[in-house]
């Protein structure tokens, strides 16, 4: 009896499963099973999706897990597909939520947008990625929306974890929450993707996808969900709004120092993560969060950056001086009110300011200043180098 090829038995070949297992390393689940190597099987580029709601200006690393990944298809031939959701997120993903997302202003959302996706490409490939805007299809006539409605249950979308712990809680569900899933479905119809990634937190998402895409006749795409890297709290998911990020556009000297705060214990994850490695075998701790460190600030502020951020770093941390390069923030008038210049000079609410002068966080030429007075002569403040917490110096000067 003759054998059969790989294409007569409907199994994928020994290389696309090779592939296949390349390509979901470091993944979490790569569903259906199979899946993804049955579709490289086909033998063209794959249409690989990934959706980003800008409810944020910036990236943090936490971000780049999956960017990592997307990068990663694209070195392997296939077409990377990057949709911005400018109209998915005036609804408001309930992933991962235990209330209500606040909806954003949509001016907010257009200009996040703008700086989301440059960022992205300090990952990316700009070239070999397309970028799309959900509103360019989800703005629906009534029929058609009506038509897009009718493709699910309501008994469907309430067997995600996030509304059943809800529905338990009696905390309330927005009709808006419901449609989400729906409209993030309807983004694989329309750009007719093979496989979408995302979070863990988003794997009820990205499978509800393949019924939306199978209910418009459209081939069903595989699903990759990615690890959710914690903060440099170690506990919580990195998040701008919870103070526990590391931007993408950090200043070198931040970003190493951010990357130093991490636990011990989630060293391992953020080297695999990050870099696709193992931590070096038998390494102390503290060298080998330097190396970490000095790597993730080479990476997105180039070569030679990282040495420069350490020596920064032990400057401050283990010499106890001030940086040698300080930025200079000038302060006008004759009288200045303290919050307000630390408002400006570090990017922080006034509110803020206050707290941190009421925690003794605030010095000046290395002098801890006090909660009061609030209100200096511009005079007192000139030339000095102020320091906010334990990384930010401004040098102070007044205008001329």
């Amino acid at each position: 009896m003759p054998v059969k090829s790989h294409q007569e038995s409907g199994e994928p070949s020994e290389e696309s499963v090779r592939r296949a297992a390349r390509l979901a390393s470091n993944s979490v689940e790569d569903l259906p099973e199979g899946g993804l190597a049955a579709k490289l099987d086909e033998g063209r580029p794959l249409r690989v999706k990934l959706g980003i709601d800008p409810t944020a200006p910036d990236i943090h690393l936490g971000h780049t897990v999956v960017l990592n990944k997307l990068r990663q298809f694209q070195d392997d031939g296939h077409e990377v597909v990057l949709i911005i959701g400018d109209y998915t997120a005036r609804v408001g993903d309930p992933s991962g939520r235990s209330d209500q997302r606040p909806v954003l202003d949509p001016g907010q959302i257009d200009e996040n947008a703008r700086t989301f996706q440059e960022q992205a490409f300090k990952v990316l490939d700009r070239d070999r990625t397309e970028v799309r805007f959900n509103s360019e299809w989800l703005r629906m006539e009534p029929e058609q929306l009506l038509g897009l409605l009718a493709r699910a249950t309501v008994a469907r979308l309430l067997e995600r974890d996030d509304f059943q712990k809800r529905m338990k809680a009696e905390e309330p569900i927005s009709t808006l929450e419901l449609l989400y899933p729906l409209l993030q479905g309807y983004d694989s119809v329309a750009i007719r993707a093979d496989v979408e990634l995302g979070g863990t937190d988003q794997k009820f998402n990205l499978l509800f996808g393949r019924d939306i895409q199978a209910a418009y006749d459209c081939p069903r795409q595989t699903v990759m969900t990615m690890p959710i890297l914690p903060g440099i709290d170690g506990v919580r998911r990195m998040s701008k709004s919870l103070g526990n990020y590391i931007g993408v556009t950090d200043p070198p000297d931040e970003m190493f120092g951010k990357v130093m705060r991490v636990p011990d214990g989630n060293l391992g994850e953020y080297w695999s993560l990050l870099l696709g490695e193992e931590p070096p075998e038998g390494e102390p701790p503290n060298l080998s969060k330097r190396r970490l460190a000095s790597a993730v600030v080479d990476r997105f502020h180039g070569e030679g950056q990282g040495i420069a951020a350490e020596a920064a770093f032990n400057r401050v941390f283990v010499d106890h001086e001030a940086p040698e390069e300080i930025e200079v923030h000038f302060v006008d008038g004759p009288a200045v009110h303290l919050p307000a210049v630390l408002a400006d000079a570090f990017g922080i609410s006034r509110s803020e300011a206050r707290r941190v002068l009421r925690q003794g966080g605030v010095k000046l030429d290395g002098e801890v200043l006090p909660e009061e007075p609030l209100d200096y002569a511009s005079a007192d403040l000139g030339g000095g180098v102020i320091q906010l917490g334990k990384r930010r110096f401004r040098r102070l000067e007044t205008q001329s």
